[in-house]
This record gives structure tokens, C-alpha cells and sequence, in this order.
């Protein structure tokens, strides 16, 4: 038997907050059919994520993935730069 690599999650969103040293608040927003109305809502939610060298700031859209508690709201970590902020 072979074993197989393990999953990891991702996630797709927007960073909204650079404040913090190695850290970056991510929104990520997904759209769900409302179960009574039918509506397409958008949901969203921040993600705390790792980024070791500060090299991502507000307006970057970056992928996360999931990765070992880091801190207690911190469990994921940038993977990489999907799109710079336009300046």
C-alpha cells in the first residue's frame, strides 16, 4: 500500500489588515443559495494567516492554507500572491 499525501484546505480572499508583525487578517467571501428564499447571499469571514517576511499588504489577493495552530486565532498560512493591490 502507498500512502497517499494529505489534503490541504484553501482558501482564496483579500487582505484587509497588515497592522500586525507576521500576520494578515484575509477576507474571504464565498456565495451560498439561501435555504428558504433561494437568494444568492454572500457570506463572508477573516481568517488570521502566517506571513513570516510581511511581504503582503491591504488590498493583495492571496491564497491561504491551513496549517498547525500557530497562535490562538492563528491557523493558517499565506501560501501565495494571487493578485498585487493596484497603487
Amino acid at each position: 500500500m502507498t500512502e497517499g499525501k494529505k489534503m490541504i484546505r484553501t482558501l482564496t480572499g483579500r487582505v484587509v489588515s497588515d497592522k500586525m508583525d507576521k500576520t494578515v487578517t484575509v477576507l474571504v467571501e464565498r456565495r451560498v443559495k439561501h435555504p428558504v428564499i433561494g437568494k444568492v447571499i454572500r457570506l463572508s469571514k477573516k481568517y488570521h494567516a502566517h506571513d513570516e517576511n510581511n511581504e503582503f499588504h491591504e488590498g493583495d489577493t492571496v491564497q491561504i492554507e491551513e496549517t498547525r495552530k500557530l497562535s490562538r486565532t492563528k491557523a493558517w498560512k499565506v501560501s501565495r500572491l494571487i493578485e498585487r493591490a493596484r497603487v
